[in-house]
């Protein structure tokens, strides 16, 4: 496993748990407003940790700790990821996988393996807009489209979460991602932040800049997406 980062107590990660949060390095999407540019783009430059000296950490704080949140990067493309998980489960831990749901067959194996307790997916934007909000111009919709499905079939907790940059995504393409995940336990609206590990800081020599919607305005899209079929009650709001 390719360790980049460990937070070691939060009470923010991992729904109803004191938990500790692990990154890993690199990631399949190149997302112009995420703020971890460098686990991204330059993951072999960061310090990292050895899977014995991150479990050595949890077994001495099993008895503090109740969860473990799996971040990134995108967790998924570690190909001991399924064996890493199953090491901390043997210490007594749930697990939250945070992921940007591009790898199906490896969130149905997790999913299948009882590996995951909690599934926290990105929605990027509308289906016509992923490939220019995820920085992928290749992009396959259809394999985010699998984790959907797969998440709303699946038995465990999960969530859908989406960061709103204002350049990016309109009222209609919050609209579409509601009737597209309507029906789900939860759709958290993340209001985008500067920051300056930015990928486009990170890849660009001139930025324009990025703004937030204003609380009002996202209470107004909260509004429209609550008349959505399935989804009443179901919108939350992160960092306002």
């Amino acid at each position: 496993m390719l360790i980049k980062g460990l937070n070691k107590t939060t009470l923010l990660d991992y729904p109803g748990r004191v938990a500790a949060t692990i990154f890993t390095g690199g990631c399949n999407f190149r997302c112009p407003f995420c703020h971890n540019g460098d686990l991204v783009l330059k993951p072999s430059i960061q310090d990292a940790y050895s899977e014995e000296e991150v479990l050595s950490f949890l077994q001495k704080r099993k008895n503090v700790l109740k969860g473990v949140c799996i971040t990134g990067g995108e967790p998924t493309l570690q190909a001991d990821l399924p064996v890493f998980m199953e090491k901390v489960k043997k210490i007594g831990y749930d697990i939250k996988l945070d992921t940007n749901g591009y790898q199906p067959q490896v969130l149905a194996e997790l999913i299948g393996d009882g590996l995951v307790d909690y599934v926290a997916m990105d929605i990027k934007n509308s289906k016509e807009k992923y490939p220019e909000t995820a920085g992928l111009n290749d992009l396959q919709i259809e394999k985010i489209e699998e984790s959907v499905e797969l998440l709303a079939g699946a038995i465990i907790p999960y969530e859908f979460r989406t960061t709103v940059v204002k350049e990016l995504h309109t009222m209609e393409d919050i609209l579409s991602i509601g009737k597209w995940i309507a029906g789900c336990p939860n759709f958290f609206l993340q209001s985008y932040a500067e920051n300056e590990k930015e990928i486009r800081r990170m890849q660009e020599d001139i930025i324009t800049p990025f703004h937030a919607y204003e609380k009002d305005e996202m209470e107004e899209i909260i509004k429209r997406l609550e008349e959505i079929p399935g989804m009443k009650g179901k919108v939350l709001l992160r960092g306002m």
